[in-house]
């Protein structure tokens, strides 16, 4: 087991399958030693959290939204290392888009849910640049949805 998969299992996560991909692209793109992931949506097996804050939805339940959108990244980031997470060497950049209406302005704290699992799972190399903005709406009414840019070894 290596040792982010050792760090995984201590914080008592386990990852979901990759979701597959909803329209025309691809759940991730390599270029030199850079993986670039689609945006992942607040999707569990569940059906995930869907819906706008400032309305229905709370900060905090944000957070847990925008927290599964990185359990959803790290599948992906996974399978782009053919399974070793090891071989990422740094999370680079997070893109947050959060549903809201027009007056909900805690979009940051929303995507701390995403940004502190990165820190939680790598550590300082998990400390990232990061964009929070808030949406109209979202592909099928999700809460929140998260890009990134991871660096490989």
């Amino acid at each position: 087991m290596g040792r982010i998969e050792a760090r995984l299992q201590e914080l008592g996560i386990t990852l979901p399958t990759p979701p597959a991909p909803v329209a025309s692209y691809v759940p991730f793109a390599i270029v030199g030693k850079v993986v670039h992931v689609s945006g992942q949506v607040s999707v569990d097996a569940s059906g995930g959290i869907k819906g706008k804050l400032g309305n229905e939805i709370e900060v905090e339940q944000g957070q847990a939204a925008a927290r599964l959108c990185g359990l959803n990244l790290l599948a992906q980031v996974k399978a782009a290392c053919g399974g070793d997470l090891d071989r990422v060497k740094r999370v680079v950049k997070l893109n947050g888009f959060v549903n809201v209406t027009p007056d909900f302005d805690p979009i940051p704290q929303v995507m701390n849910g995403c940004s502190d699992l990165m820190v939680s799972v790598f550590g300082d190399a998990g400390r990232h640049a990061r964009s929070a903005v808030g949406q109209a709406n979202l592909p099928l009414n999700y809460a929140v949805e998260v890009d990134g840019v991871f660096e490989l070894e």
